[in-house]
C-alpha cells in the first residue's frame, strides 16, 4: 500500500491520493466525505465505531506516532512518561513508531499498523478522511489557551522586508499536507497579495519544518513558510537563535496537532485511551519538559467538526480533494 500525495497545482488543484488493498469493503452508510470503508451516521464528521464486533481490534501492544514535523529522536525521549502512564491506564504495551512523513503515519493508520497518533493540523482532514482517524484532543497552555500561527520567515540581510518582496525568489514550503507549511500560505498569498507558486515565486519543499527554520537560519532558503510552534522549541533547545530569523507575515491562530485512535478499536479500549490523556499528570513529566518550549501543559478535549473548521476552509480554498483508494 502507498500514499502519493500529487501536487496538481500549487493552488487550485491539490489531490491526495491513497492507493491502497482495501481490508474491507465498501459499506452502505451514510459517510459525508469520508472513504467507502467507514461510516459517519452521527454526523460529527468522523469515522464510527464499528457496530459489527468481527471489525473491532483489541491489540495486546498499542502502536503510537507523533507527528514528523521535527527529529523523531527528540520526540521518542519527549513522550517516554505518557506511554508508561498510558500503559498503565490501558494494561497494554505501548510502543512509539518515529515515522519519518505525514504519508506514513497516514498510511499505517489506514493499513491497521497505528493504533494512536498525533496528526499534525493540515493532516488531520486526510487522515480522518481517508485513515479512520478520531481525534479527541489537542494541547493546550494551562491556561485553556492553545494553537500556533503560522509565520513567513526570512533572515536578516536576505533583502525580504516584506511578503511582496518573494516575487522572483524562492519559497520554502514544507509538504502538500502541511497546514503552515503549505496549505495556509498557499491561499493568503493567492488570495491577499496575487501570488502564485510557479509564477511568482520558485516553490522548495523541505519536508520538514525544523528543515525549513534551519534552512532560513543558515542562508539556504530566502523565506519560508512555517509554524512559530516549532520554531519556538527550536529556539528555546538552541538549535537556532532568535536573531537568524525575521519574520514578515503572522497568521491567524489555527490548532495545532490533533490527538486521537483508530476508528476500529474496541470503545472499551478507546474510552481507556481517552481516560490516559485526560488523566496524565504533566507536571515533572518528559512531555512537559517539551513542549512547555511551546507553551503548552494539558490536553484539551475537541471536536474535529467544530476545531477543524478553520483547515477545511482552507483546504476547499486550495481546491483540495482527497481520493482514498
Amino acid at each position: 500500500m502507498t500514499l502519493k500525495s500529487i501536487l496538481l497545482s500549487t493552488i487550485a488543484g491539490v489531490a491526495f491520493t491513497i492507493s491502497a488493498p482495501l481490508s474491507a469493503s465498501a459499506q452502505d452508510c451514510e459517510r459525508g466525505t469520508l472513504d467507502a470503508l467507514y461510516c459517519d451516521v452521527d454526523g460529527d464528521l468522523i469515522a464510527d465505531i464499528p457496530t459489527d464486533p468481527a471489525k473491532l481490534t483489541d491489540p495486546d501492544t498499542l502502536i503510537f506516532a507523533y507527528t514528523p514535523v521535527e527529529d523523531p529522536a527528540v520526540y521518542k525521549e519527549a513522550w517516554d512518561d505518557f506511554l508508561t502512564h498510558l500503559n498503565k491506564v490501558t494494561g497494554k504495551k505501548s510502543v512509539f513508531f518515529p515515522v519519518q512523513s505525514n504519508a506514513a503515519q497516514i498510511e499505517a493508520m489506514r493499513s491497521g499498523r497505528l493504533h494512536i497518533a498525533g496528526f499534525n493540523t493540515g493532516s488531520n482532514p486526510l487522515a480522518v478522511n481517508c485513515a479512520g482517524f478520531r481525534p479527541f484532543t489537542i494541547m493546550a497552555s494551562e491556561d485553556g489557551s492553545f494553537g500556533y500561527e503560522m509565520e513567513i520567515i526570512t533572515y536578516p540581510g536576505s533583502g525580504i522586508e516584506k511578503v511582496e518582496d518573494i516575487k522572483g525568489k524562492v519559497l520554502a514550503f514544507t509538504a502538500e499536507t502541511s497546514n503552515s507549511g503549505f496549505k495556509a500560505p498557499s491561499a493568503l498569498l493567492k488570495a491577499d497579495y496575487g501570488m502564485v507558486a510557479g509564477t511568482d515565486f520558485e516553490p522548495a519543499f523541505s519536508g520538514k519544518h525544523d528543515n525549513s527554520i534551519l534552512g532560513v537560519a543558515n542562508k539556504d532558503y530566502p523565506a519560508a513558510a512555517i509554524a512559530n510552534s516549532v520554531m519556538g522549541r527550536m529556539i528555546e533547545r538552541d538549535v537556532i537563535k532568535a536573531e537568524q530569523i525575521k519574520s514578515i507575515y503572522k497568521s491567524q491562530t489555527f490548532p495545532t496537532t490533533g490527538y486521537g485512535v483508530a476508528h476500529n478499536l474496541t470503545p472499551e479500549l478507546q474510552e481507556k485511551i481517552k481516560q490516559a490523556f485526560f488523566t496524565f499528570e504533566w507536571e515533572g513529566s518528559s512531555l512537559k519538559s517539551e513542549f512547555e518550549k511551546s507553551g503548552e501543559g494539558q490536553f484539551l478535549e475537541m471536536t474535529y467538526k467544530d476545531f477543524w473548521e478553520v483547515v477545511r476552509k482552507i483546504d476547499t480554498a486550495n481546491g483540495v480533494e482527497y481520493t482514498c483508494g
